[in-house]
């Protein structure tokens, strides 16, 4: 059921275009697509810090979306459904090992980060990517997105206490790793 073309609907209020979108309207699908492309595409990147990966996640997690779009219940609730899938995606991936393993990712940081220059400083992506995979997750929805922890723990479905230790965990490791790479720099 394809209800216009998609220049009607640039301007169309979001509930519309959600609406319509529900109804397996194509052209609406694809406006929110464009609305949220850049969100999703970024969010994945900072979780996979692959930007071809990333893409090619975020095409799937619309693909998803476009898929079970009809079973969407809420207009209200299309942002956190379309977060949850962005997750589930990215999470399948891991469990697939597309994403690089916690080991590849910390020897291929450590490697690089030796190359920079005194003068140069190493931001928190780089410590960040240094972190395994559910850990990254838990850090990056806790502090980017503003979750609280239990907000995490129903959107990943890890256990309440896991978020809390990931991101007590994590929040430590980049300190410690931020504090390395200054020390490092001053040498």
């Amino acid at each position: 059921m394809d209800g216009g073309s998609s220049s009607d609907l640039t301007h169309a209020a979001e509930a519309s275009v959600i609406a319509l979108a529900c109804a397996e309207d194509s052209h609406a699908f694809g406006e929110l697509v464009r609305r949220r492309q850049h969100r999703v595409r970024s969010f994945l990147h900072y979780l996979c810090r692959n930007p071809a990966e990333a893409d090619d996640l975020a095409q799937q997690a619309f693909l998803k979306a476009w898929q079970s779009i009809h079973q969407l219940r809420s207009i209200a609730a299309f942002d956190g459904w379309l977060k949850k899938i962005m997750v589930t995606t990215w999470l399948e991936a891991v469990r697939r090992k597309r994403i690089k393993s916690t080991e590849d990712l910390e020897s291929s940081d450590a490697h690089s980060s030796y190359s920079h220059s005194a003068g140069e400083k190493i931001d928190l992506d780089a410590a960040l990517s240094q972190l395994p995979p559910a850990m990254r997750l838990c850090i990056v929805l806790a502090y980017d997105d503003g979750m609280t922890h239990e907000e995490i723990a129903a959107l990943t479905d890890i256990p309440l206490g896991t978020v809390k230790s990931n991101i007590s965990r994590g929040t430590a490791r980049m300190k410690e790793t931020l504090f390395d790479y200054q020390n490092r720099s001053k040498r």
